[in-house]
């Protein structure tokens, strides 16, 4: 039996393009399965692309014009030839080393990876915040970090109305940031040590290890201050807090920007979640900031008050960042604090794939390179 990616767009006529998922057995991967069928992106016909275990495999989806069983391939040379769209969802390595190659057999590669991020050819793309650089693309276009795409839709407006002067963000960072692997790990540790939260609670406890080698401790019940390698200069950041102000720069315009970020793993299944202190260079009062905020494209903003804010359970399987908790910072003058949620699966990753492929079917002059 063919596995089942279980939604289904509404009916519709002939597809127009042919997209090939690259990593489509993974999680992103299979989130973008549902979104090109959610959002009734024009398939005519699908090319389904993982590692050579999973080759042979067949998958069902349906994309609103009745199921279609693919079965998923490996990359060889040729393999791209007549793809139209790529959406590439794999390691680093894989994807600098493929994604020439289908720009070569003529497609347009959107990568999840940060292969492409920082190099100066490649646009870093946000849907709602700069679709402007697509304009540059030479056949590849970059998909930020989960965690910046989740805070660029509200910096972004912010910045334009009062430029921003410096952003300080402590991360709060789902395990399925780090795949399937993150997501087992959390769950075989709660199994692990669930039964007994009472030996949690004592000072200095010993014996609860990581019950898989994804974290450097373990996940389930604690917090893990830091996501990604450490960098190998001595300064004490990671991999993951150095692209966050690398790409917020870059996306923003904004190669002066001051941010400083702490990111943390969190017992959390889905949703980044993040606590952020933003100063300006221009008077900016919180209230200003709400009613920027309330007509941001892709941003939710929250009530003030008790209930003045969304978490994770909340924002999970959506498609916006939630943002609340807004006030101004009373020890510093134009500086506000607000707490940002977003689906790190769906908006951190691959919903912004699949809106960037219908920005370029959009405009008919970027669909080829």
């Amino acid at each position: 039996m063919p596995e089942q990616i279980p939604v289904q767009g509404s009916a519709q006529g002939p597809g127009q393009v042919c997209v090939a998922v690259v990593g489509a057995t993974g999680v992103v991967g299979q989130e973008m399965l549902r979104i090109l069928a959610e959002r009734h992106f024009p398939v005519g016909e699908l090319r389904l692309f993982a590692s050579p275990r999973s080759q042979g495999r067949v998958i069902s989806w349906d994309g609103g014009d009745g199921p279609r069983e693919c079965t998923v391939e490996v990359l060889r040379e040729g393999c791209f030839r007549g793809v139209d769209i790529v959406l590439m969802e794999v390691e680093s390595p894989l994807s600098r080393e493929w994604a020439p190659v289908a720009v070569r057999e003529g497609a347009v590669v959107i990568d999840n990876s940060s292969a492409w991020r920082m190099d100066s050819a490649v646009p870093l793309v946000v849907s709602e915040v700069n679709p402007h650089a697509l304009q540059t693309h030479q056949g590849i276009i970059a998909n930020p970090n989960c965690t910046t795409m989740v805070l660029m839709p509200v910096l972004k407006p912010l910045d334009t109305a009062a430029t921003i002067a410096r952003v300080v963000v402590s991360s709060y960072q789902a395990v399925s940031g780090s795949g399937k692997a993150g997501i087992d790990a959390l769950a075989v540790e709660i199994d692990k040590y669930g039964n007994d939260l009472h030996a949690l609670a004592r000072s200095g406890v010993t014996g609860v290890e990581p019950a898989q080698t994804v974290y450097p401790a373990a996940i389930a019940f604690n917090v893990i201050p830091a996501c990604d390698d450490f960098a190998d200069d001595g300064s004490c950041e990671t991999k993951e807090e150095r692209k966050l102000v690398a790409e917020s720069r870059k996306i923003l315009e904004r190669p002066d920007l001051h941010v400083a970020a702490t990111c943390v793993r969190v017992p959390v299944i889905a949703a980044h979640s993040m606590s952020v202190n933003v100063e300006f260079r221009d008077k900016m009062p919180a209230a200003k900031a709400r009613e920027i905020l309330a007509a941001a494209p892709g941003v939710i903003l929250a009530g003030n008050g008790p209930t003045g804010f969304s978490t994770p359970l909340h924002v999970a399987g959506t498609d916006s960042t939630h943002v609340g908790r807004l006030r101004d910072d009373e020890t510093r003058p134009n500086t506000i604090d607000c707490f940002i949620v977003g689906d790190n699966l769906r908006k951190g990753a691959a919903l912004n794939c699949v809106e960037i492929a219908e920005l370029l079917l959009k405009n008919a002059a970027l669909r080829l390179c």
